[in-house]
Parts: C-alpha cells; structure tokens; sequence
C-alpha cells in the first residue's frame, strides 16, 4: 500500500540521503514534503493526510517532542531518526513505530517502512469491517467510505443511486448528492436489508419513494421528486413484486 509522509530534519544532506533511501529500496513510500525545524513541520503536517512522519530528535527551536506536543491528536506513525540513542526511552513514550540510528541501515530502514506498513494495514482492515456490504446497514442507516473515514447517511433519505463506471452517485431528498468510490453492486448488497430495488443496471431506487409506474416494454418510475427512471425489462417483474 501507498504511504504519504513528510521527513523532518535540520540538516540537508541527511533530508537528501534518506528520500534517496526511501526512493531506492522503499517505494511505496511517497514524500510529500521536508521540513528543518518544528514550524515548517506544523504546517506540512496539518496541511497533509499522511501516514508517517520521518523524525529527527534534535532540530533548531524544538525538538521532536515538541512537535508532537504541538500536534496533539496524532494520527500518523512515527519513525524517529537520530544520532543519539538516549533518546529511546522518550521516543517509545511517545508511541514512537520505530527508531532509527543515523547512520542509516538499509535493511533498518525497511523493516521500519514494512512495520508502519503492517500497522497501516491492520487499521485500513480493521475500517474495512466496519464498511462491508453486509454489516453498514444498522437500525435505518448506512455508511459510505470517505477518504479521511466514512459519512452515515439515513436510508430513507436516500431517493436513487446512479451507478458512474467504479463509482456510485447517491440522490438524496434534500437535493444533495454523494459520490461514492464504491460500484452500485456494493451499495446494492449494502441495502439489501432496506426497501431498494435495482431497476436498471445503472440504477438502483428507493421503492418507498416510487410514485408512479408507466407500462412499456420494461416500462419506467416516476419517484417523489419527479425523477423519471427507465426500468430493463429484465428487472420488470422483480420490481412489480413489490407492489403486489
């Protein structure tokens, strides 16, 4: 999996080795910026999503733990990287991954890239449980994945959702709409405890908000909100069903 992560250090020519380092022999690691010293840090930091942070211990104007106070909610790994190993103790209070002397180990540093890979892992997993088809449907509600996480929308709330190649647009009754990075077969299994009907290949409907049928070959609705949709005739008789 891909990781994002900024390095902090003060000295150039460490910054340099290490992303040649982390190019080379790590690449699933993308660098998305550097740092010197704590400010630039901060705002490298609060400005990404990322994954891990290469840390120097000792830096102009701070240090390390200085920034991690600054952080405070910390939710991205920690690779220190330093000359001094007396600073272990601190680091692993700091819920520190992994602890790198200078000068870099090769095979060090991929085992600490691999370890913060494992941990990312577990946890994209762990949230996986939490969006599968099956279980996000609870007590009327159902979550959509998001990039930082998952949004909980209300399913009688929902109109129709439009299938938009691997992805899906949500409809909802107050004009909005939600695109989702997930095909119209998930959302259709992650409703299937729900009154939802797939009418079409590329469309799937909230058969409580169906207003009207119009006959023809497959025929086609009208919902709560005008919206005409045509019915394949192949979905026809599962739909009808609902009404009998």
């Amino acid at each position: 999996m891909k990781l994002n992560a900024i390095i902090v250090e003060d000295e150039k020519t460490s910054r340099d080795i290490l992303k040649n380092y982390l190019a080379k022999y790590c690449p699933n690691i993308s660098v998305l910026g550097e740092a010197e010293n704590v400010d630039e840090a901060l705002v490298l930091i609060r400005n990404n999503n990322l994954d891990v942070v290469f840390l120097d211990v000792e830096m102009p104007y701070g240090n390390a733990f200085d920034l991690l106070d600054k952080v405070g909610d910390i939710d991205f790994q920690t690779i220190f990287v330093t000359a001094y190993n007396h600073y272990a103790i601190d680091a692993l209070n700091a819920h520190a991954s992994y602890y790198l002397m200078k000068p870099i180990s090769i095979d060090e540093l991929i085992k600490a890239v691999d370890y913060v890979t494992e941990i990312r892992s577990k946890e994209d997993a762990l949230q996986d449980q939490v969006l599968v088809p099956k279980t996000n449907s609870v007590d009327g509600k159902i979550t959509i994945p998001q990039q930082n996480g998952f949004e909980v929308l209300e399913t009688n709330n929902i109109l129709y959702c439009k299938a938009d190649d691997n992805y899906t647009e949500i409809f909802l009754k107050d004009n909005k709409k939600k695109l989702v990075s997930k095909t119209l077969k998930y959302i259709e299994e992650a409703l299937s405890a729900a009154n939802f009907a797939r009418v079409h290949k590329s469309y799937l409907v909230n058969v409580d908000e169906i207003v009207k049928y119009l006959k023809g070959k497959g025929g086609s609705i009208v919902l709560s909100n005008g919206k005409e949709i045509m019915v394949s005739a192949s979905k026809k008789s599962d739909l009808l069903s609902y009404f009998k």
